[in-house]
């Protein structure tokens, strides 16, 4: 493998991490846009998506099938999630709220403990996805579940742009989080607009852990907490609340890592979440708005 093409296996491994941080970081970037709330159950979100996809599968249903299932049941549960805990608090102090996502969390990881142990459990992908491709003899490798990870996020991103800037829902999605009183005397049916950013991001968590999940081979309770700590470096680096800077956080992210481990020295390795979060701190001293250094509201 010559330079040239171990550059282009790890721009690879970049996008296709990139994409995943990309995807649960926009899901905190959308709730927080809309609501101003720090949403820390969305990593659990994306265990309930990872697991409804494992039991369906094993129960027989086609993947493809099952990953959709997976998906609809993480709206669902961002739907019960914002209806029972978050409405009822969404007019008070910062910190109740944020007591009540980390008690969302805790409550969630649990019930999934309950459920299914904490244990990990094998995650089953169907043959097709288990394959690959190679180029130059060998020297880069396209696995199948790396290309379904991009595509699935290129065209699930590309999909959210179009609903925030050409539907009726996603522009009063956008009016409610510039203001929110505003959106309110205009006759704006806030809360359905609240109800639909939770459904929206949570649906994304939900494809986040799966593809998540079918990278790592396996599922457990506590699959969300990494991703989740990761994305929200993500939205930090590129701007909280800001739907482009969460892409541009999340691909800044991931092609971080994954360089970190390629090109510098071994013994550099062990302290890559270290550089990490050295990073978000530098961004919240130096630059808090992020790179795209965002107003309140949502932003492609």
């Amino acid at each position: 493998m010559n330079g040239f093409e171990y550059v282009l296996q790890q721009v690879i491994n970049a996008v296709s991490l990139g994409s995943l941080y990309a995807l649960v970081a926009v899901g905190l970037s959308i709730v927080f846009g809309v609501l101003k709330l720090t949403n820390f159950a969305h990593g659990d979100v994306m265990m309930v998506g990872a697991f409804t996809t494992v039991i369906l599968g094993v129960a027989g249903m086609p993947f493809a099938l099952a990953m959709l299932c997976g998906i609809v049941a993480a709206a669902l549960a961002g739907f019960v999630i914002e209806r029972i805990a978050y409405r009822p608090i969404r007019n008070a102090p910062d910190v109740t709220r944020l007591l009540t996502s980390l008690a969302v969390t805790y409550i969630l990881e649990n019930l999934g403990i309950l459920a299914f142990t904490s244990s990990p459990r094998n995650f089953p992908l169907p043959d097709l996805l288990n394959g690959s491709w190679q180029l130059a003899d060998g020297a880069i490798t396209f696995t199948n579940i790396n290309i379904l990870t991009i595509a699935l996020s290129f065209l699930s991103l590309l999909g959210l742009g179009w609903f925030i800037t050409r539907t009726t829902v996603g522009l009063g999605m956008r009016a409610a989080a510039e203001d929110m009183s505003a959106a309110h005397l205009v006759g704006l049916d806030v809360n359905r607009v609240i109800v639909i950013a939770f459904v929206v991001a949570s649906a994304y968590a939900g494809l986040a852990g799966v593809l998540w999940a079918a990278q790592a081979g396996v599922v457990q309770p506590q699959m969300g907490f990494t991703p989740l700590l990761k994305a929200f470096v993500a939205a930090i680096i590129g701007g909280f609340g800001s739907i482009s800077g969460a892409l541009v956080g999340g691909y800044m992210l991931g092609a971080l890592e994954i360089f970190i481990v390629a090109f510098l020295p071994d013994a550099v390795t062990p302290y890559r979440d270290a550089i990490v979060f050295s990073l978000l701190i530098a961004f919240l001293l130096f630059r808090p708005g992020g790179l795209l250094q965002p107003n309140r509201e949502i932003k492609l």
